[in-house]
């Protein structure tokens, strides 16, 4: 039987706390997994303890990390601060397939040699001097943890065990958990840098935007990290759109979006994204799906909502603020079959999870109950997803990977799922393309601007479980 959920299902309560002694000036930065630091002192530092390490004594004046042993031992660190933009695409694992002009293409993954998807990166082995300096280099790069612009820090509550409204076990969270130590010791094992896709998500990664890995060819078009090979285009301010303001663990760059000119009827704000009016065919995968998900990390830094620039009235405000979304198969550019935005409803601007199942049908809403300002403050990153199941015709939002309740915005059966066929799926066409920071990703038009930056953006062709939303986070977040 098919059904329609109303209201958001699980929500997680997180409450245990890692807890390690610490002292001195040494800081301690991702203990997790079964390593264990017993004796931090002195003005050591230990950086990236992570699967099966253990380090048992790090005292005195040490500025290295000097006696790791286990898995730890052939680590191999991210250079600089865990993902730097290069240009070099075999040696950054990028798509073997120069973009085409329409800024898509096949992107085949070289199997030899080239990480895995999700990846930070993939380098020669580690030495002790580079523990050791190559930490403080990142840390400098990033903003400092607990700072206005740092990004999300997980808290005791984001930790630990979860209640679901049903009063289920912690099963979840702990999956979870365990899922993020997994992909971190197979990044040591393989050698990589700090793992940036959850392993369980990779198979259905159809694109991935880091914002650092410009196209050799056209540094105004960002390669896709997923497997369809669908770059996008810097829109209007190319690379400069490329900022130094990584939102997480591993990330360096993302990019800026914003109004241009407010005052004046154009189409120069700053957005992403790639457009063919007959589709896109490398982002077939979303043809004829059952669900999508939508990922990424998200922050404001500017006005929001934008004036309206198409308007003679000073007053007058855009309704919405674009974030990201896969249009439909017949699109003009506006109309979405995935959309993550926020959009005013019944006269309040809310985050929303929009999608439209059948080509030129109808579209649902579901809107989070909390204010946006509450969701998406000032100058902080936050991790959004939202989830689409066009089979039942339920949606989700998750902010920093807890679901957000909320509400439908239309009764009945708006996506015409009830009755045969079964399952219900969505058109099987073509998406005309993906947008990033506004309505109209061919620039003919400027709509609903976004004054923000935005890191990390992921698109899958099914529904993502609430564990590996919630494992998706906690993998890059800075501190858990």
């Amino acid at each position: 039987m098919r059904f329609r959920h109303l209201s958001v299902l699980t929500t997680l309560l997180l409450t245990t706390a890692l807890t390690t002694p610490l002292s001195g000036t040494a800081t301690a930065a991702h203990l997790s997994g079964a390593a264990a630091a017993t004796e931090l002192s002195g003005t050591a530092a230990a950086a990236q303890l992570s699967g099966a390490a253990a380090a048992t004594e790090l005292s005195g004046g040490a500025t290295t990390t000097t006696r790791l042993s286990g898995a730890a031992a052939g680590m191999r660190l991210p250079h600089a601060a865990g993902n730097p933009a290069s240009a070099d695409a075999t040696a950054r694992g990028a798509t073997s397939a120069t973009v085409a002009a329409s800024g898509t293409g096949p992107g085949a993954w070289e199997a030899a040699g080239q990480p895995e998807v999700g990846s930070a990166k993939a380098g020669p082995a580690a030495t002790a001097d580079e523990l050791g300096a190559v930490q403080p280099e990142a840390e400098a790069a990033q903003p400092e943890v607990g700072s206005a612009k740092a990004g999300p820090e997980a808290t005791t509550d984001e930790v630990g065990a979860a209640t679901t409204e049903d009063g289920a076990a912690t099963t979840e969270v702990e999956a979870a958990k365990a899922e993020v130590e997994a992909a971190r010791a197979e990044a040591v094992g393989k050698g990589w840098g700090w793992p940036t896709v959850l392993p369980s998500l990779r198979r259905n990664l159809v694109a991935h935007y880091d914002f650092e890995h410009p196209d050799p060819a056209n540094p105004a078009t960002e390669q896709d990290r997923g497997r369809s090979g669908t770059g996008i285009s810097l829109v209007n301010g190319g690379a400069d759109m490329r900022v130094r303001d990584g939102a997480h663990r591993g990330s360096r760059t993302s990019v800026q979006a914003r109004q241009v000119s407010p005052t004046t009827a154009s189409s120069d704000d700053w957005k992403a994204g790639v457009y063919s009016p007959t589709g896109v065919p490398t982002l077939n995968a979303f043809n004829a799906v059952r669900g999508a998900t939508i990922m990424g990390w998200f922050k404001m830094t500017g006005q929001n909502p934008s004036p309206n620039s198409n308007s003679a009235n000073p007053d007058d405000f855009y309704g919405a603020i674009g974030l990201a979304g896969v249009l439909s198969g017949n699109s003009q550019g506006h109309d979405v079959r995935a959309l993550l935005e926020l959009i005013t409803v019944n006269g309040e601007m809310r985050v929303v999870a929009l999608g439209r199942r059948v080509d030129g049908g109808s579209s649902q809403t579901f809107a989070a109950d909390r204010p946006w300002q509450e969701i998406l403050p000032p100058g902080e990153w936050v991790f959004l997803a939202a989830t689409f199941d066009y089979d039942t015709a339920t949606m989700r939002l998750y902010k920093n990977g807890r679901p957000l309740s909320g509400f439908y915005t239309l009764t009945g059966d708006p996506w015409t799922i009830e009755g045969p066929p079964e399952p219900d799926l969505a058109s099987p066409t073509d998406p005309r393309g993906i947008k990033i920071g506004g309505s109209y990703p061919q620039n003919n038009r400027e709509g609903n601007p976004c004054n923000c930056r935005m890191d990390s953006l992921m698109f899958l062709d099914r529904i993502a479980t609430p564990g590996q939303v919630l494992a998706q986070y906690l993998l890059v977040a800075r501190h858990w």
